[in-house]
């Protein structure tokens, strides 16, 4: 039987993206928005690159007010979902109207995740960038000339530091790992992005964690200071479980959901950043931190609800992050194991087992964007065949 009320527990970029393409799948059910911030849902990765330079918040917003009116979607801002009452089916409310149950046939769980606190002493003193408020904060103090420690040198850290240096400051980024981006990237393009943050201008401390912040800097293991007016705390993120694990679902990294994106409650489905699915080359649980996943896994669950859509989530992955002049865009997902090869300047191929599973490229949409089309196809087996498909062609 088709959902008659969907709640939607997430206003981020994923769960906007359910509410749009219920309505665009012919859904005529109640749709509820329920999001923890003040205001309309609004783009994130702009956050750490251009909002900092040209302050528009105004150009994140996804959808006006009147797409809510217009399409009859529910949008409950400042709202939180504190309970699952998964026998009754409700979810227990709090926010600006106090306290209240709201009844759902289908749940969707979009709540993404938070920052990572990692062990190191004097963290308050540090600044987040992971809201619109958060990155108003970090815009102010860029307005005068600072000494920043950014720890973390994953996207957000490294986007930050080139805008920072772009506006004069004196940078110096903190990363635990011997390398950058070393979770999402190959070593080759790791060491591409530090020769440029260095050209930049950036300090760099690899393989040294913080253990210590407070208001003149940051202290690493080694006992190295760093100075810093001000710090940046961008050392990853973990997934929101709490109202699942609370709920009794299953979870693992993120809330554990099977190949159509259901929770272990088939009345509860989750996307994005907070969802564990099976990687379809694989079978093996990935969660991504990606806007695109988030969006595609909101389509295939609004399908499902609307049309009894069962399609398996396939869709490849991709990624891109902007620091300084160079975009960086991953098409596919490579685990930790991946082998690498530089293709050319600029363009590196990853491989497991089954053959070429990734491929990154610095300013280079064009093959980015054959190398998505021929990841999607399931991929060649060697080097020469990818570099016949994609440089040559």
């Amino acid at each position: 039987m088709t959902p008659q009320a969907v709640v939607i527990a997430g206003a981020g970029q994923g769960g906007l993206q359910a509410a749009i393409s219920l309505r665009q799948h012919g859904f005529a059910g109640s749709v509820t928005l329920i999001g923890a911030e003040p205001g309309l849902p609004y783009l994130r990765p702009p956050l750490s690159k251009a909002y900092l330079l040209d302050g528009n918040a105004e150009a994140l917003t996804i959808r006006p007010e009147s797409f809510f009116a217009s399409k009859n979607v529910a949008h409950l801002p400042e709202t939180r979902v504190e309970q699952i009452d998964r026998a009754a089916r409700e979810v227990r409310l709090s926010g600006p109207g106090g306290g209240r149950n709201l009844p759902y046939d289908h749940l969707i769980l979009a709540t993404g995740t938070r920052n990572l606190r990692p062990p190191v002493d004097g963290l308050d003193c540090a600044c987040d960038l992971r809201t619109l408020r958060d990155a108003a904060v970090l815009r102010d103090r860029l307005t005068k000339r600072q000494r920043i420690a950014v720890i973390g040198g994953g996207f957000i850290g490294l986007e930050f530091a080139a805008v920072a240096r772009k506006l004069g400051h004196d940078v110096s980024v903190i990363e635990a790992a011997s390398r950058l981006m070393a979770r999402a990237v190959s070593p080759l393009m790791s060491g591409h992005f530090a020769a440029l943050h260095r050209d930049l201008g950036t300090k760099l401390h690899l393989g040294q964690p913080a253990v210590g912040v407070d208001g003149d800097g940051v202290t690493l293991v080694d006992g190295t200071r760093i100075p810093a007016s001000f710090v940046l705390l961008a050392a990853g993120v973990r997934p929101n479980t709490e109202l699942a694990e609370d709920a009794c679902l299953e979870t693992g990294n993120g809330i554990t959901v099977d190949a159509n994106l259901r929770t272990s409650d088939p009345a509860i489905s989750a996307l994005g950043d907070c969802a564990s699915y099976p990687d379809p080359r694989t079978g093996r649980h990935i969660r991504l931190e990606s806007v695109q996943a988030a969006t595609d896994h909101a389509r295939l669950i609004a399908a499902r609800i609307a049309k009894g859509d069962m399609a398996e989530y396939a869709a490849l992955p991709w990624f891109w992050s902007d620091q300084g002049d160079q975009k960086l865009q991953i098409a596919g997902y490579a685990g930790p194991d991946a082998t690498e090869e530089e293709v050319a300047e600029g363009i590196v191929a990853r491989f497991d087992t089954r053959g070429l599973v990734a491929v990154e490229t610095v300013n280079n949409a064009r093959v980015h964007m054959k190398a998505r089309r021929l990841l999607e196809k399931g991929g060649l087996a060697d080097i020469d065949a990818m570099v016949d498909a994609i440089i040559a062609a």
